[in-house]
């Protein structure tokens, strides 16, 4: 697979950029970054910390995907047409996207209906996708009588809250159980608040130092309690999660699929 990554010299961007070239099977064939970046027109793997890759970062995404069959995209712009341009051009497409609007993802379906091959999930870990999992399963079979917290902390930059990922545990417990993210998730307390509700879920974001990401369901009832963590102490749980994907898509019919199709835990 001949690989462009969107977000080139973010974070995330450089961790991709290093894990594809480290890998056996992948190439890197385009980088690239917003329009105006102090990084436009340096080597991407000189940026990410690897010494020089021979691609160098462009804000032309157009010929970087006439280079390419896949995409990477972990950035914060125009996602939507980001994708229009790679599903036109047959590449297949993986977002780790955080905070991506339900109208953007109704258009992901759109172009995946009509012959994209895409994974979008808000978290990329594969470690994190079995949690989405085990919380499900775990929410089933304790039922109502347990109260259910979910809490996470993220490095001080970190923009949205909560994570996309908390967002997505809270989803799938509320699946999981027949309740209503737009009316069961309490975002944080703050006064007084009364008796917790029943059905309710605190959702909590937690903000500082360098966290690159914990998470936790926390399942509450008269005398004990359960909890399931993940915590993250490394980018490239997320950058292996992301290949991972892409080589998935490179034997996919075409289809919108999260990380739960790549895992085969549906």
């Amino acid at each position: 697979m001949n690989i462009t990554v969107i977000g080139a010299a973010g974070r995330m961007g450089r961790r991709l950029v290093a894990n594809i070239l480290e890998s056996e099977d992948l190439k890197l064939t385009g980088a690239v970054e917003v329009a105006g970046s102090p990084f436009i027109g340096q080597d991407a793997g000189t940026v990410a910390g690897c010494g020089p890759a021979g691609i160098t970062i462009s804000d032309d995404l157009a010929a970087a995907l006439d280079r390419s069959n896949a995409v990477i995209n972990f950035a914060t712009g125009d996602v939507v047409n980001q994708t229009r341009m790679a599903v036109e051009r047959n590449c297949a497409v993986v977002i780790g996207t955080t905070a991506l609007p339900a109208a953007d993802r109704e258009v992901l379906a759109e172009l995946a209906a009509h012959g994209g091959r895409i994974v979008f999930a808000p978290n990329m870990s594969v470690g994190v996708n079995l949690l989405f999992y085990l919380a499900a399963q775990a929410a089933r079979i304790l039922g109502d009588d347990y109260d259910i917290e979910i809490i996470e902390m993220h490095h001080n930059q970190k923009k949205d809250a909560p994570s996309g990922t908390a967002v997505r545990l809270a989803e799938v417990v509320c699946d999981a159980t027949g309740r209503s993210y737009e009316e069961d998730v309490i975002h944080g307390r703050h006064g007084i608040t009364g008796a917790r509700t029943r059905r309710e879920i605190g959702m909590h974001a937690l903000r500082g130092g360098d966290v690159v990401g914990d998470h936790t369901v926390l399942f509450a009832t008269g005398g004990e309690r359960v909890e399931l963590t993940h915590k993250a102490s490394s980018r490239d749980t997320f950058a292996r999660g992301a290949l991972r994907a892409v080589r998935f898509l490179a034997q996919a019919a075409p289809g919108l699929y999260d990380m739960q199709d790549v895992l085969n835990l549906k």
